[in-house]
Parts: C-alpha cells; sequence; structure tokens
C-alpha cells in the first residue's frame, strides 16, 4: 500500500536497498534528478518500463511540481 514517507525515511529505504523512481519526463530528468534515481516518465509507465525494478525490493516515487 503506497504511503507518504519523509527524507530520512527516504534515505533509510535506500541505504538498505531501496529504489528511487523519478516520474518526470526526460527533459526534466536530464536537467536536475536525485542522484541514483531511476527514471520512468509517468506518460510511459507500464509493465515493460517497470521491468526495469527489482520487485523484490522497495520502491520509492518521486515527482517534483513546481507548479
Amino acid at each position: 500500500m503506497p504511503q507518504p514517507i519523509d527524507a530520512v525515511q527516504l534515505q533509510r529505504l535506500l541505504g538498505t536497498g531501496g529504489q528511487l523512481v523519478e516520474v518526470l519526463p526526460e527533459p526534466e530528468y536530464d536537467e536536475i534528478h536525485i542522484a541514483g534515481a531511476i527514471n520512468l516518465p509517468l506518460t510511459a509507465l507500464n509493465a515493460r518500463s517497470a521491468s526495469r525494478l527489482d520487485r523484490t525490493s522497495p520502491v520509492a516515487v518521486y515527482c517534483h511540481d513546481a507548479l
């Protein structure tokens, strides 16, 4: 079940093998992203693109919207 986490929880998750997915469009991801994040643009997210993820490790999904 999805749940929000804070920066400390994210660091702990990533430190134990978790994955960080940014769902930004590619141009935005190329401009700036969190180091180590996997880019899976939300508009292209499907079973095939998600197959890049390790299904045995937790995933945190991030999207920054400046609006």
